[in-house]
């Protein structure tokens, strides 16, 4: 009884490296197409509008209000040590090093990773994907590489955008408490900001422009599941895809400081 419940449990971890390493194989293969000629610029185009622009109104909302409650919570125990003035920088440095970065990501993950799981599972319920592929077009290249890469371009824009959103929520709280003047907000806020506190990690939400459009795209592609299908698609990308987008900022932290060590607080 034993030795049976040990394969049952050995068949299962085989399994979770088994969806692990396909689902890792589907998002580099459809990377690797995406820059193989015919180009699906027009198809790119659109995709980066979906997820980019129509994502801006949600990005800055959510910037300006947690700039605010930052600001709000911050203030009162920078006073009582007399670090008022340290607000501002307090406020930069958190957003671009780690906030804006990471909730950019798992706010995109929510709308942007939802609606491609949903999308594409419909499409293969609705048999939309087979009636692509009998045009002898392949519909990787146009379904899946260019929606992966369409959030690897548009995370990072959305994330400088969430960054300047925060400030400017805080600008606005501290503006009303103190009535501190934006030429000195700004001259505060990035007097200890330095290009290695702004570059590195913006440029790691690549990596989570990728994890999120690769999750959302494999259970949109792969699953075959009729009508019920769409619904575990879409659940399922935006659960995989925060979990993992978590999980990969903490390695990404160390790595980030390990080859920026001037970024680390």
């Amino acid at each position: 009884m034993e030795a049976v419940r040990r394969k049952v449990l050995m068949s299962k971890q085989l399994g979770h490296f088994e969806f692990v390493g396909d689902m890792s194989i589907f998002g580099i293969r459809a990377l690797w197409r995406a820059f193989i000629p015919p180009l699906e610029l027009a198809y790119l185009t659109e995709q980066i509008e979906e997820i980019g622009a129509r994502s801006l109104p949600l990005i800055a909302a959510a910037g300006i209000a947690l700039g605010i409650v930052m600001t709000l919570h911050t203030r009162s125990t920078l006073v009582s040590f007399g670090a008022e003035a340290w607000a501002p920088t307090l406020q930069a440095v958190s957003f671009f090093n780690e906030i804006g970065p990471l909730v950019a990501a798992l706010l995109i993950s929510g709308r942007v990773g939802a609606g491609i799981g949903a999308e594409l599972a419909n499409m293969r319920a609705t048999e939309q994907i087979d009636a692509v592929e009998v045009m002898s077009i392949d519909s990787s290249k146009m379904l899946v590489s260019t929606r992966i890469v369409a959030c690897i371009i548009s995370l990072p824009f959305l994330t400088i955008f969430m960054d300047f959103a925060g400030l400017l929520g805080g600008f606005i709280s501290e503006h009303f408490a103190t009535h501190i003047s934006l030429q000195l907000y700004v001259n505060r806020a990035f007097a200890d900001l330095s290009w290695a506190s702004f570059i590195a990690p913006t440029l790691k939400t690549c990596v989570f422009g990728f994890i999120i459009g690769t999750v959302s795209c494999y259970y949109g592609f792969t699953i075959d599941e009729g009508s019920a299908g769409v619904r575990r698609a879409a659940t399922s990308s935006v659960v995989l895809s925060s979990l993992l987008v978590i999980l990969s900022d903490v390695c990404l932290v160390k790595i980030i400081y390990f080859f920026f060590p001037l970024s680390a607080l």
